[in-house]
């Protein structure tokens, strides 16, 4: 088999207040987090949009020390994970791949090509397959072994998703009923699962199947759970005036608490890692919500981190993708759901059904430049006297 790799990727995070702006440019210059008909457009609005986010992002990082623990606890994953293949006499090196900071996938592989590994399994740590997560890094991945001469020669292989595998439904479960047992009445407690969103339109248009795993996902977790508790799935951390999956977790929360529930036990459903959206969005803002909406009691489950039963289902996975033939990236991110990444759809001039949907994109961009332009006083519209 000769030198074996695993290449965990993830989004990354802002190690600190410095880089919240250029990580947010990063993120938000990815055509596969915002879709735009014309491409030159894709760096503008990212730098609009990451100008305008910074001082209250910033504001959010400072609420849980002033950077992302992404990275350390990657690294810890990283770690444990290499310990365990060990253990289980595979002597593999594992690397680390962040989307939008440092280490960059691509430094990554520079390890990874400094080390001569000859057979690598690229695993993401996203329990579910979506095109704004792990489709985006396999398509980044993609393009840069076809630059590559060396990477060619790599035998990989791709694990699109693992979100029905047992040991992480088993670990998930493990989690939760350790946070109900420390309640006095843990069987009245409502688990409510909180994923990350995508746009509709990413689902309906382009053929994600991320909420299709979601939802397999939870009814997984919750039959492995094996507990009387009623339970809700709902999404998080939407952007823009576009429509994104529902319902959305504020929504759901006050919902529940008209019906009169009072123990919220919360779930980072698609979070394997503490950061940002855990500790600040659900912690913060949610508990928020949630007892200014009258629960009493707000929970929440720690993510997987280096959980012992997810590790070695990693570990497993990893083994698993060695014993089968290689798998492509093109295997991997285009299903039989035909996911499409952008651009997904060929212009169209005249009142079509595309070209209605890119008017009205073209429309949200104009509408965020002219209120950029308010907000900062200056521009080009002011310079000719429109503003």
């Amino acid at each position: 088999m000769g030198r074996v790799g695993v290449l965990l990727l993830n989004l990354g995070g802002p190690d600190k207040i410095e880089d919240v702006r250029p990580f947010l440019y990063n993120l938000f210059a990815d055509p596969e987090i915002i879709r735009l008909p014309i491409p030159f457009l894709q760096k503008p609005l990212a730098w609009l949009i990451s100008t305008l986010r910074a001082q209250k992002s910033e504001e959010n990082y400072k609420e849980i020390g002033g950077g992302s623990p992404l990275r350390a606890i990657t690294e810890e994953q990283a770690n444990a994970l290499e310990a365990s293949l060990q253990e289980k006499g595979c002597d593999a090196k594992v690397y680390i791949g962040m989307r939008y900071w440092h280490p960059f996938t691509e430094e990554a592989l520079e390890r990874v090509r400094a080390d001569a590994i000859d057979r690598l399994v690229i695993l993401p740590l996203y329990p579910q397959f979506s095109i704004s997560t792990s489709g985006s890094s396999f398509r980044l991945l993609e393009e840069l072994w076809k630059q590559d001469p060396y990477l060619k020669q790599v035998d990989y292989t791709v694990i699109p998703s693992w979100y029905d595998r047992p040991g992480y439904l088993g670990a998930m479960a493990e989690l939760i009923a350790g946070e109900l047992d420390k309640l006095p009445e843990p069987d009245k407690a409502h688990v409510f699962f909180s994923a990350h969103g995508v746009p509709v339109s990413y689902v309906e248009e382009a053929g994600d199947p991320y909420q299709k795993e979601i939802e397999a996902c939870t009814a997984g977790i919750m039959r492995t759970l094996a507990r009387p508790n009623a339970h809700t799935l709902a999404y998080q951390s939407r952007v823009g005036p576009i429509e994104w999956l529902q319902p959305y977790t504020e929504d759901a929360i006050e919902m529940l608490a008209e019906r009169k529930t009072q123990t919220l036990v919360v779930v980072p459903i698609s979070f394997v890692s503490e950061h940002i959206e855990t500790l600040q969005e659900i912690d913060m803002e949610y508990r928020e919500v949630a007892e200014e909406a009258g629960i009493e009691h707000f929970h929440r489950v720690p993510a997987l981190n280096t959980h012992p039963g997810f590790i070695d289902d990693l570990a497993e996975m990893t083994l698993e993708a060695l014993a089968q033939p290689s798998v492509p990236f093109g295997a991997a991110f285009r299903p039989p759901e035909e996911t499409k990444f952008y651009p997904q759809e060929r212009w169209e001039w005249g009142l079509t059904t595309n070209a209605e949907k890119w008017n009205g994109r073209l429309a949200m961009v104009g509408f965020l430049a002219i209120m950029a332009e308010l907000i900062a006083g200056a521009g080009p519209l002011h310079a000719v006297g429109l503003l």
